[in-house]
């Protein structure tokens, strides 16, 4: 899963990468003409008409980064980050020992080393806290571009792919109910997979290997939410759109 914050980011962008696409005018209405003129007349550079009237679904989340060319960017940051994450696992495991020591031999110790060992366990838990927020921070941040950046060349697909068959609205159902507006979608008005067979075409990336599927982060749990140290997570897999 997303963070709450890129799930946000990612809501925000699609609808103003959507409608400035349909402000443009769908690729399909130019696509004919063997050279764009000098000075486009205010009919070449009309918004798309959409004039359908069945309703349709997307993940847009999903579509973004199941795409060949967002799987493929994904996984080269989850190998990117992999050095990273590792170090903050060890950073864990280290804290984790010394929790443990406190645990079973706490009350065999003397004062002034349980004293010592808590701030020993204090100290590794903030710090360990601080690089793990800055760790979800990078990969939100790194996430946020790739999907950006495919978000931009994906729109202008979803509104032609909406005039070519009489949609007429396309409702986004990244957020499940009640995070999000949709309360239920039907599958036979979902056209995520559509829009990304279409992207996939377009853009000529070839599916990665098998090894693995479109990776997400995992939304940051503090230990001060959760009772526990969290732990390092690197990008997850998303899930189908339901």
């Amino acid at each position: 899963m997303t963070s709450k914050f890129l799930q946000l980011s990612l809501t925000v962008a699609a609808a103003l990468a959507v409608s400035a696409a349909a402000q443009a005018g769908s690729p399909a209405a130019t696509s004919g003409s063997t050279a764009a003129p000098a000075n486009p007349t205010p009919a070449a550079s009309a918004p798309a008409v959409i004039t359908g009237t069945k309703v349709g679904a997307i993940n847009m989340e999903y579509a973004i980064f199941n795409t060949n060319e967002g799987r493929r960017d994904m996984e080269a940051l989850g190998k990117k980050l992999e050095p990273k994450n590792n170090e903050l696992k060890n950073q864990n495991d280290e804290l984790e020992g010394l929790k443990k020591q406190m645990q079973t031999q706490g009350e065999k110790l003397n004062e002034d080393a349980r004293a010592t060992l808590q701030k020993q366990i204090e100290s590794k838990q903030k710090s360990f806290d601080r690089s793990y927020q800055d760790f979800q921070e990078e990969v939100g941040g790194q996430q946020q571009d790739i999907a950006t950046r495919i978000l931009q060349k994906m729109a202008p697909m979803i509104v032609k792919y909406a005039q070519d068959n009489g949609f007429g609205m396309v409702i986004d159902t990244s957020k499940p109910w009640p995070q999000g507006p949709v309360l239920l979608a039907g599958s036979g008005v979902d056209i995520t997979q559509p829009v990304i067979e279409a992207y996939n075409v377009q853009s000529g990336v070839p599916a990665p290997a098998a090894t693995g599927a479109a990776t997400k982060p995992a939304a940051p749990k503090t230990a001060a939410a959760t009772g526990a140290t969290p732990k390092p997570t690197p990008p997850k897999a998303t899930d189908a759109p339901k």
